[in-house]
């Protein structure tokens, strides 16, 4: 925040500057704040809220005084100022459920489960190992293609994370 305030407020710089006799710089109660990187309507509007009554507008001179002192203000306003607005970004729940990333994690996350269910069937059916012997090769192969989608899915959602860092999406 840029300010112009004398640090010693005297009268000889007051009247030097065609400051009021009984100006409130004279008590350490005023200040005169450059508006060239400030909002003026937001930076008036934060004075109001902390207790500031007294407002000058100097917009050619590209400044605004706000003193402590009684409810009053003087000059004109600074002319409204175009204000980008900021970019309107869905929830981050929504942008996530649709990501690529997601999407990459569900498919390991399912071809996980898979190879467990195949485990499970696998020691189920060791037990009856007579019964269905010539099955035991093919859920042994059926475990490592579920294994090999889930690396493959856990590649992909690596990939999309990566790939979207660097687009500069979350």
């Amino acid at each position: 925040m840029q300010a112009r305030i004398s640090r010693r407020p005297s009268p000889e710089h007051n009247r030097a500057v065609g400051g009021a006799k009984r100006s409130k710089h004279m008590e350490g109660a005023a200040f005169d704040i450059a508006m060239s990187n400030h909002d003026p309507v937001a930076f008036e509007a934060a004075a109001r809220a902390v207790g500031f009554l007294g407002f000058g507008f100097y917009p050619r001179s590209g400044f605004m005084h706000i003193d402590l002192g009684p409810a009053r203000q003087w000059g004109e306003r600074f002319p409204p100022r175009e204000t980008a607005f900021a970019a309107e970004t869905p929830p981050a729940r929504e942008v996530l459920a649709e990501s690529r990333t997601m999407k990459g994690t569900g498919a390991a996350g399912v071809a996980t489960l898979g190879a467990a269910g195949v485990e499970v069937a696998q020691s189920i059916l060791s037990e009856t190992q007579s019964a269905i012997l010539p099955l035991v090769p093919y859920l042994d192969t059926l475990r490592w293609v579920f294994i090999a989608v889930a690396l493959i899915g856990i590649a992909l959602a690596i990939y999309a994370r990566i790939d979207d860092w660097k687009r500069g999406r979350r």
